[in-house]
């Protein structure tokens, strides 16, 4: 079930961003497993990140993606890490998260709108 529509307007609101995951560390201290990662986006920074992706992703495997991200969402402390954006993915049977990423290479901080 879909939740209730939001206007072009809210919409507008949210940066999200192309980056490229430069580091990736196993995350100790989460309930769930899950990693550290550190996203280059170009001319607006990087940033910092968890994400619940062990099931579908290796370290080896994350270190030079390009990934979608919220980059205007207001950090969040997750077992003694401050996240500074959130990854995109789409959600898939037992919780498994398939992150969404361009075809191609393209500059990182483009905006996806």
């Amino acid at each position: 079930m879909m939740e209730k529509g939001i206007t072009w307007k809210d919409f507008a609101k949210a940066e999200i961003r192309i980056g490229t995951i430069t580091e990736v560390e196993f995350f100790e201290e989460a309930r769930v497993p899950a990693f550290k990662l550190k996203i280059d986006f170009g001319e607006y920074g990087t940033r910092r990140t968890s994400a619940q992706i062990t099931t579908l992703y290796t370290e080896d495997k994350l270190i030079g993606m390009q990934v979608t991200a919220v980059v205007n969402i207001p950090p969040k402390q997750i077992a003694g890490f401050m996240s500074e954006c959130l990854i995109l993915g789409a959600v898939g049977d037992n919780n498994e998260v398939t992150l969404i990423h361009p075809e191609r290479e393209v500059r990182n901080g483009l905006r996806i709108g």
